[in-house]
């Protein structure tokens, strides 16, 4: 994957200045929300500097956290669905000085559907949560059980899109966590629609 990725052009392209989780210059702490049939680009796309994610206590979770931790990220076992309170409380306190990702549509779909839960950590922590769009211009689809894995091909660009931060109010209630969940769902439609606009140019 490092060599994959050492012949694509990339660009990133931030809505808000100092979202970019790559650069040395981002100073604040965000929740990336990431769809989980994209997750392989964010994962080998840049350098590391201070993330973490939030990977399923699953089979191919253990497999996932071990290629995190091999690109320099650390990894918090649990889910967007059903985490338990010593991750809640880790990732809390992850959130002071790391980047979270999170893919709210994991481990098990539906695909491209937001749980509710990176709402409910956003409104938790403080930390405002930034939906995210990759898309390249050539890649394979490896085809999953409810989603595709998608796999730049050698050469192609590839296009990673930062919204502007969505902040979450503290200690919302179930109705209002859905709500705000919406809303951060809309925003990821949209900036995946610009993504594909992108390469269909």
């Amino acid at each position: 994957m490092w060599l994959l990725f050492r012949t694509l052009r990339i660009e990133v392209r931030e809505s808000v200045p100092g979202t970019n989780p790559y650069s040395p210059d981002t100073k604040e702490s965000f929740f990336y929300s990431v769809w989980h049939d994209s997750m392989l680009i964010p994962t080998f796309a840049g350098k590391h500097r201070r993330s973490a994610a939030l990977t399923s206590r699953h089979t191919d979770g253990s497999m996932v956290a071990h290629v995190l931790r091999l690109v320099g990220m650390s990894t918090i076992r649990g889910s967007t669905n059903r985490i338990s309170p010593g991750a809640i409380r880790e990732l809390i306190k992850t959130a002071e000085n790391k980047h979270i990702v999170i893919t709210p549509d994991g481990p098990r779909g539906p695909r491209r559907e937001m749980s509710v839960g990176i709402t409910y950590l956003a409104s938790r922590t403080g930390r405002a949560i930034i939906p995210t769009a990759f898309s390249c211009t050539r890649c394979w689809k490896i085809k999953g059980s409810w989603t595709d894995l998608v796999i730049p091909k050698p050469f192609a660009k590839i296009y990673l899109l930062m919204a502007a931060p969505a902040e979450v109010p503290p200690e919302l209630d179930t109705d209002s966590l859905q709500k705000y969940k919406d809303g951060i769902q809309k925003e990821m439609d949209k900036i995946n629609d610009l993504a594909a606009e992108l390469v269909n140019k």
